[in-house]
């Protein structure tokens, strides 16, 4: 019963926890070209209907935390259920509860590198090339707004790699539990 409840709060945490990655990751993006939110996100996520009503909204950084937290938030969820399901190997609920947001901050710290590594590609090899991507009108930075892009789709890759990695994680705290326990 008591890793039934866990399981329910790491879910309901879940979505809080990748949507405060969203929203620092775009306060990041952000910094590096507004104008990916002023002439794309901000209408994509409808907070603006036109490229001149984005550029006029105030207190903007708020609009990109909006932005980042509707992002990211379900998938925070989806992968709060499946490290949750993973931790229910442990035996207590509270290694369980503990390892599963260890498990989770893994997700989101490989995610931000992974990030990283796709804003520098973005930058340095994509925007020299010939990309089939759209462009907003009167873009005056191209090159960071790929970046940014660039940034946005390795984050979710990482996530995945993330994924990967936060199981991994997970069945050897249980594996090195269960040997610490024989070896009493």
């Amino acid at each position: 019963m008591k890793k039934s409840l866990t399981l329910s709060l790491i879910i309901a945490i879940s979505p809080i926890i990748g949507g405060l990655y969203g929203i620092i990751h775009d306060q990041i993006t952000y910094t590096i070209s507004s104008e990916y939110y002023t002439k794309f996100k901000f209408i994509q996520f409808e907070f603006a209907d036109s490229f001149e009503a984005a550029e006029k909204l105030p207190h903007q950084r708020l609009f990109v935390a909006g932005v980042g937290f509707f992002a990211t938030w379900w998938m925070g969820l989806l992968l709060g259920l499946i490290l949750g399901l993973v931790g229910l190997k442990h035996k207590k609920p509270k290694s369980m509860f503990n390892i599963t947001i260890k498990a989770m901050l893994l997700v989101s710290l490989v995610s931000l590198i992974i990030g990283i590594l796709g804003l520098f590609y973005g930058k340095y090899y994509l925007a020299n090339k010939a990309i089939g991507w759209w462009f907003p009108e009167n873009l005056v930075d191209r090159t960071n707004f790929i970046a940014v892009g660039s940034m946005h789709n390795f984050a979710y890759w990482g996530a995945f790699i993330g994924l990967i990695l936060a199981i991994i994680y997970s069945v050897n705290q249980h594996k090195k539990s269960k040997t610490q326990i024989t070896n009493c």
